[in-house]
């Protein structure tokens, strides 16, 4: 069994002052995706991590407080792959990938449009992440794309999609490339287990709209069809209070047929 769960941190300095540690050994993933850690490798307490008996991962952007997404992970990866090698997207430390006997699991931090160039710069990145993959399932067809997405796909999956239309991580572009993503060979594990509205994984922190649970769901554990059978469990750490967002998680079961 291996548990990967996926968790846009909003700075993984400021997690750390929340008691990040006591929630990491309480969790106990297998591997743990991280996302928006805004740190260098060094100024992170990497001891209180290896503490827990866990191996660690970073790629950071160059700027530094900025973006930066992590792999954590009990086993020690066959290999580690840093970055896509398309150099406009790695300079913000967007995705790493960790492989493992079974399986690949990539952390990924898409980036959001909030403003007219970002736009841009977000529709860029996700056609040229969605070629990157396309090659990377023909190599490694057991792979699980973990991370914030920042977008959210379906209506089920935001609180006002009405509101919202307009608004970039609901956009109909945006909303389109998921389904070209996901009709490319990926499974939306969380979907696969759990059709109820209201479940999200990002609050704004303005207006209480995380105890009015007024969401979105813009992480997810996006796993290869070929692996699909082996997901036993998906589901949302919404109890998890370090950032705002919250952790998803993704069970893969080896053995299961």
């Amino acid at each position: 069994m291996m548990k990967i769960i996926s968790y846009n941190v909003n700075g993984i300095r400021a997690a750390f002052k929340k008691d990040f540690i006591g929630w990491l050994k309480a969790a106990q993933p297998d591997v743990l995706c991280l996302q928006e850690t805004k740190a260098q490798k060094e100024q992170v307490d990497t001891e209180a991590i290896e503490k827990l008996g866990y191996h660690h991962y970073w790629f950071s952007a160059q700027k530094k407080g900025y973006s930066g997404v992590s792999i954590i992970c009990k086993e020690k990866p066959n290999h580690i792959e840093y970055g896509t090698g398309i150099e406009q997207m790695d300079f913000e430390g967007r995705v790493i990938r960790a492989d493992f006997d079974n399986c690949s699991v990539v952390s990924m931090y898409l980036p959001s449009g909030t403003n007219t160039d970002r736009l841009e710069y977000k529709f860029k990145f996700m056609d040229e992440i969605q070629d990157y993959f396309a090659i990377l399932q023909k190599k490694i067809p057991h792979l699980v794309v973990c991370g914030d997405f920042n977008i959210c796909h379906k209506a089920i999956d935001i609180h006002d999609p009405v509101r919202n239309k307009n608004v970039s991580g609901f956009l109909p572009e945006e909303r389109a490339w998921m389904d070209r993503f996901v009709n490319q060979g990926f499974v939306d594990s969380f979907r696969k287990f759990n059709s109820e509205p209201h479940q999200y994984s990002w609050w704004s922190y303005r207006a209480n709209s995380r105890s009015n649970n007024k969401g979105w769901r813009l992480d997810y554990a996006m796993v290869s069809e070929p692996l699909s059978p082996k997901i036993s469990r998906a589901y949302i750490l919404s109890e998890a209070y370090h950032s705002d967002h919250c952790p998803v998680a993704v069970e893969l079961d080896f053995k299961k047929n």
